[in-house]
């Protein structure tokens, strides 16, 4: 295996053999970042991050948008003349905007009126048409949204439905669950994701399960209806998507949205990476368990894969990860 550093443009120009690479080729072969500060304190522990932000769009869900989108286009539905329609509280939006501006498709997203303003803003840029739902229903208000329009436009829209579209889970299942096995040398112990689509936990660990059936996949959802943590779900008061398979996870664990945004300022003050929220939700799932872990007897070391799905820099903006005192300051 060459294990020399490689960036997304140099594994894509040297896939074609030009110079060069095409917007798209840029998705995936996404870093894996060590927590060697973290891990001092949890002896017996390998802590990796899979850094999704490094992907084109900023996101894991380029990787299930280009899947998506470029299965509808195998299938015939996607044609030039009519618009991709979906539902999303934020990072597929942007994914799905960018790849059809790039392909030249139109592109209807219902989003939650309530969703981060640098978000809007980046779909319109993309040039894409935003329907905005009643933020009181979150994502699941944008769903129903999407799903009546498809309804009473058939001929208008093509509705990809990101949250039953197989396409969404083998992306990861092709994908990101190859890189962090090729990335880890097979030692992969643990792999830990949150809940959204829930794409990416599915695809990812249902695969490397596969290579190695002793790999635990840990779930990670809000531990509350009403929480902040964006792009996640909590699927006891959510509509669950057809993706989920609830024989995949090996344990759930529940996070609240304060411990995630601590997570976030740990990772800040002693990695100084700035991610979302949904990455402080899989570190503070992951501590937890290191935690457990440590507590008993392991004859290797574990070594823990979380997946961070986005930078945390459209965040600052709205003052989530202020300072307890700057908050105060500012109300």
């Amino acid at each position: 295996m060459d294990q020399k550093l490689k960036t997304n443009a140099d594994i894509a120009a040297r896939a074609t053999g030009a110079i060069g690479c095409g917007l798209l080729q840029l998705i995936g072969h996404t870093p894996l970042l060590s927590l060697s500060h973290l891990e001092q304190d949890v002896p017996g522990v390998r802590l990796f991050a899979k850094a999704e932000w490094f992907n084109p769009g900023g996101s894991v869900k380029d990787r299930a948008a280009a899947s998506i989108i470029a299965d509808a286009e195998r299938a015939g539905r996607l044609t030039p003349g009519v618009a991709l329609l979906d539902a999303s509280s934020g990072n597929t939006a942007i994914a799905y905007a960018m790849i059809a501006a790039a392909k030249g498709y139109r592109a209807t997203l219902c989003v939650p009126k309530n969703a981060n303003a640098q978000v809007l803003g980046l779909l319109r840029l993309y040039g894409a048409e935003v329907v905005l739902t009643d933020p009181l229903q979150g994502s699941d208000g944008a769903i129903r949204e999407a799903r009546r329009m498809a309804a009473e436009f058939p001929t208008q829209f093509v509705y990809l439905d990101q949250y039953n579209n197989p396409a969404n889970w083998q992306a990861h299942y092709r994908t990101t669950a190859a890189e962090i096995w090729e990335q880890t040398n097979g030692t992969v112990t643990h792999v830990v994701a949150g809940l959204g689509t829930t794409g990416t936990f599915i695809g990812t660990s249902r695969r490397l399960k596969e290579l190695n059936p002793r790999i635990r996949a840990i779930a990670v959802q809000p531990d509350a209806p009403l929480h902040g943590l964006e792009g996640l779900k909590h699927l006891d008061s959510a509509i669950v998507p057809g993706i989920y398979d609830p024989l995949v996870p090996d344990e759930t664990m529940l996070v609240s949205t304060e411990s995630a945004y601590e997570a976030v300022q740990q990772l800040i003050q002693d990695e100084g990476l700035l991610v979302g929220p949904s990455s402080g939700a899989a570190l503070a799932a992951s501590l937890q368990l290191t935690r457990e872990l440590s507590s008993g007897f392991q004859e290797h070391p574990a070594t823990i894969v979380m997946v961070f799905p986005d930078s945390g820099a459209r965040y600052v903006a709205e003052g989530l990860f202020a300072a307890p005192d700057d908050r105060l300051r500012s109300s």
